[in-house]
């Protein structure tokens, strides 16, 4: 009996692409001809020293920022136009560096506030109140996965900073995105909340695809499936952490020279 042939790996799939994305502030280039490939259920981490442009590339993904030139797109679809509430709609989220839930509310409020939109309940103000309890068992499931059900009847104020961080992505996730995009999550963490959170994005990036800007390199090399390096704007090595970490470009940017 002839042997079965394995089947052929499939091959990536490429959700969020950036070709020639640049950006001028008043005559200064900050970006210039920076393409990115983001690929369905991979961890895309973009890093770089200070001032190398990725909060910029971040927010001109995320149309935050106009592009100068350049295109982006999203699932198949031209976005460089797109208005940021539009590509939330489209299935791209983000964090940002500072927490952005509301302090007042409890865990439990903020996530039924994020699934009011994909439940179609954040316009219709003439519903009572008890309406949101339709969103509870959602928000129970989105609770348990991201650890805080310790924390279900507490106010947002009250978390550490780590749990708070923690709850900003339990709440993006409130709205299913294909694609996550995370601006340095794992900052102003200690060890253990760096660990816990780490974790969490690991998970994250086996079903959907994640780009991240991150500081934390030992964090980096060990979730990330590829990484891009940036300096002055420009791209200046891509690919495994094995492979940028041995890049003498690489090397000169973060510490100056290109001995190991």
């Amino acid at each position: 009996m002839n042997a079965i042939p394995a089947a052929a790996p499939e091959e990536p799939r490429v959700v969020l692409t950036a070709r020639g994305l640049g950006k001028d502030f008043a005559g200064f280039t900050a970006v210039n001809n920076v393409d990115l490939d983001v690929e369905h259920a991979r961890i895309h981490a973009l890093i770089g020293p200070n001032g190398a442009g990725k909060t910029t590339v971040f927010n001109l993904m995320t149309k935050f920022l106009q592009p100068t030139r350049g295109q982006i797109t999203l699932l198949g679809q031209d976005i460089t136009k797109t208005r940021p509430d539009r590509i939330a709609r489209m299935g791209m989220v983000r964090s940002f560096q500072i927490s952005a839930v509301f302090p007042h509310l409890t865990v439990l409020e903020n996530i039924r506030v994020a699934l009011q939109r994909p439940n179609r309940l954040a316009t219709q103000f003439w519903l009572p109140l008890s309406a949101l309890d339709r969103l509870n068992g959602r928000a129970e499931e989105l609770i348990e996965t991201f650890g805080l059900a310790e924390w279900t009847d507490t106010r947002a104020a009250e978390l550490s900073y780590g749990r708070k961080r923690v709850l900003e992505i339990a709440t993006t996730l409130a709205l299913d995105p294909q694609v996550l995009l995370l601006d340095e999550p794992l900052a102003g963490m200690g060890l253990e909340d760096v660990r816990m959170v780490a974790g969490i994005i690991r998970e994250l990036g086996k079903t959907r695809a994640v780009l991240m800007v991150e500081h934390n390199l030992s964090v980096v090399a060990d979730i990330c499936d590829h990484i891009t390096v940036l300096q002055r704007g420009e791209i200046i090595a891509s690919g495994s952490y094995a492979t940028v970490s041995q890049d003498p470009r690489v090397r000169t940017a973060y510490m100056g020279t290109e001995e190991p």
